[in-house]
């Protein structure tokens, strides 16, 4: 069933939905370890988030060994992936997104270095 635009707004309200959609968005892959550092917050709280976000298929996720990887589903309608990059655009400059940033950079091992 595909994202229906009320539905991407409801998830996009919640702030640590949208930070961790926004991260996502521009690194392309994160380990919830990684979400969990930059948003500090626990990770149980990240988790439940992200289980909302695949709920509604617009995330998806791969194990690697112990660690569990997120990325934006590459299946998504045009118009998903320009409201994602208005979302986007509109956070950087902004305080609590280059503070999301800057503890992902400090994250020793991030795949965040790795990626870009």
């Amino acid at each position: 069933m595909a994202l229906a635009p009320d539905h991407l707004f409801r998830l996009l309200a919640d702030p640590t939905r949208l930070r961790c959609l926004l991260l996502l968005r521009r690194q392309g892959r994160l380990c919830v370890c990684e979400l969990t550092a930059a948003l500090a917050i626990v990770q149980p709280k990240i988790s439940r988030h992200l289980a909302l976000l695949r709920e509604a298929g617009l995330v998806e996720h791969e194990r690697r060994g112990q660690w569990v990887h997120y990325r934006i589903a590459p299946e998504q309608p045009a118009w998903v992936g320009a409201v994602l990059d208005a979302a986007l655009a509109s956070g950087e400059g902004q305080a609590w997104y280059e503070e999301d940033l800057a503890r992902l950079s400090e994250m020793p091992n991030s795949t965040a270095k790795e990626d870009g």
